[in-house]
C-alpha cells in the first residue's frame, strides 16, 4: 500500500480537498478496513492465488457476469500498476540536471522500471518476498521519521479548519485517496502460499489497514502543518519529498526522495506478483487467453502481457485520471464481491452486519467518486465504459470461441 499512493497522490489530493486531506485519508482507511474484513474472511475459506476472482465464482458462478467482472478488475490492476510507474519517474527525475528533465525522460525511467521488474518477476517469487521485505522496513523506517520530525515542528495555523474546502470536496476527494489503500487487496493473492490462511489472513488485512491509515494521517499534518496547501500543489508531483525541505533541508529531499523511488519500485514488484496470479486464475476459467497462463521463466505470459499493456496505460493517462479509474473500478468490484459474500456467509462466518457496512461503504465511495470525475475529469467516465466494454467483449468471444464451461452459483 505505501508506494504511489502516498507518494504521487498526496499533491493531486490536496488540489481538491486542501489542508483537511487526512479527513479523507481516515474516510478511505475506514472503508478499507470494512472491505478488508469481508475480504479476509472470504480469502481464509477459499485461499487461492486468484483472490477476489475466486471469491467471485465462489459467490456468482463461473459465466458471463463473473467473467466480466474478473477482465474489468484486470484492467483496473494494469492501470493502477501504470500510476504507480509513472510516481516512480516523477521522482526519478528529480535527480537529473533541470536541462534534461524532460516528460521523455519521465516516460524512459517509468517504463524502465516495468521492465525491470517483469524480469525480477520472471525468477519466481522468491526474489519477490525477499525484495519486498528489504522494501518495507526502509519505507517505514522513513516515513515514520519523516512524519514525527514533521508534527513536532508544524505550524497549526496551517491546518486551521477554516481554510477548509466545503465538506463535498472532502469526499470527492476520495476518487484519489482511495487509491493510496488499494493494495491492501493483493494479500487476498498470496493467500494460497500463505501458512494457515484461515488465521493469517485476516488478521493481515485489518492490521496492515490501521498500519497505513495511522501512517497517511501522521504524514498529511506532516505535510501541511509545514507548507502551504499551494506549494503542495504546485509540486504535487513529488510533494512529499518537498515538505521534508522545511525541516530536513535538502538532504531530507533527497532521503524522502530515495524512499519514495524505493517504495514505488516495490509497489510495482508486488503488484505484479498479484496481477500475475489473477491472470493466471482468469486463463485458467477461461476468462482470459488461455497462453497468459503458461509457464514461462519461474512466472506466467500473463506477466509479460501485463507489463506490456501497464506500459500503454502509463504513455496514455496522467496521474490524476489514473488514479480515479483505478478507484471507481475497484470499488465497484469490491462492492460485487461484498454483496457475493452474502450469499456465503453461511460457509465464511463472516457477521452479516459488517460485511453490509462493506457493501454500503463502498458502493457510496463510488458513487461520490464517480460524481466527482463525471464533473471534472470526463476522460475517465469514457475510459470506465471502454472498460466495461472491451471486458464483456472479450469475456463474450471467450465463451464462444474456447467453448468455456459455465457453472452457475445455486
Amino acid at each position: 500500500m505505501v508506494g504511489a499512493g502516498i507518494f504521487a497522490l498526496l499533491g493531486e489530493a490536496s488540489a481538491i480537498s486542501g489542508s483537511a486531506v487526512y479527513i479523507s485519508f481516515i474516510i478511505g482507511g475506514i472503508i478499507a478496513l470494512f472491505s478488508g474484513y469481508s475480504l479476509g474472511k472470504l480469502g481464509a475459506r477459499y485461499p487461492s492465488s486468484g483472490g477476489i476472482i475466486e471469491y467471485l465464482s465462489q459467490a456468482y458462478g463461473t459465466g458471463f457476469f463473473t467473467g466480466t467482472l474478473g477482465v474489468m478488475m484486470y484492467l483496473a490492476a494494469v492501470v493502477s500498476l501504470s500510476l504507480i510507474a509513472k510516481a516512480f519517474g516523477n521522482y526519478a527525475i528529480t535527480f537529473f540536471p533541470a536541462s534534461w528533465a524532460t516528460p521523455l525522460l519521465q516516460q524512459l525511467l517509468s517504463i524502465g522500471i516495468v521492465v525491470l521488474f517483469v524480469l525480477v518477476n520472471l525468477r519466481g517469487a522468491r526474489d519477490v518476498a525477499v525484495w519486498e521485505r528489504i522494501t518495507v522496513a526502509v519505507k517505514f523506517i522513513v516515513l515514520t521519521g519523516f512524519a514525527i520530525a514533521g508534527i513536532a515542528v508544524l505550524d497549526p495555523s496551517l491546518l486551521s479548519p477554516r481554510d477548509y474546502p466545503p465538506v463535498s470536496d472532502i469526499f470527492f476527494s476520495l476518487a484519489i485517496t482511495f487509491f493510496a489503500y488499494e493494495g491492501f487487496r493483493v494479500i487476498t493473492n498470496a493467500a494460497e502460499d500463505m501458512p494457515e490462511p484461515a488465521t493469517t489472513l485476516p488478521r493481515a488485512m485489518v492490521a496492515a489497514v490501521l498500519l497505513v491509515m495511522l501512517l497517511y494521517v501522521a504524514i498529511a499534518f506532516a505535510v501541511f502543518g509545514n507548507l502551504p496547501v499551494a506549494e503542495v500543489i504546485a509540486a504535487r508531483d513529488h510533494a512529499l519529498a518537498e515538505a521534508a525541505r522545511p525541516f530536513f533541508g535538502e538532504a531530507g529531499f533527497v532521503v524522502v526522495a530515495v524512499t519514495a523511488l524505493i517504495a514505488t519500485a516495490s509497489a510495482i514488484n508486488a503488484n505484479l506478483y498479484a496481477v500475475t496470479n489473477v491472470t493466471y486464475q482468469l486463463a485458467k476459467d477461461g476468462e482470459l487467453p488461455a497462453p497468459l497462463g503458461k509457464p514461462i521463466g519461474h512466472s506466467r505470459e500473463g506477466l509479460v502481457v501485463s507489463g506490456g499493456l501497464i506500459i500503454v496505460s502509463l504513455l496514455l493517462f496522467d496521474l490524476s485520471e489514473i488514479a480515479a479509474i483505478g478507484s471507481i473500478s475497484i470499488l465497484f468490484i469490491h462492492t460485487v464481491t461484498h454483496i457475493g459474500h452474502l450469499r456465503l456467509l453461511n460457509e465464511t462466518g463472516a457477521s452479516r452486519r459488517l460485511v453490509l457496512l462493506a457493501v454500503l461503504l463502498s458502493a457510496l465511495a463510488m458513487l461520490l467518486a464517480l460524481v466527482y470525475a463525471a464533473a471534472s475529469q470526463q476522460g475517465v467516465v469514457g475510459a470506465l465504459i471502454v472498460f466495461v466494454l472491451v471486458a464483456a467483449l472479450t469475456e463474450l468471444l471467450l465463451q464462444k470461441f474456447n467453448d468455456k464451461q459455465v457453472k452457475r452459483r445455486v
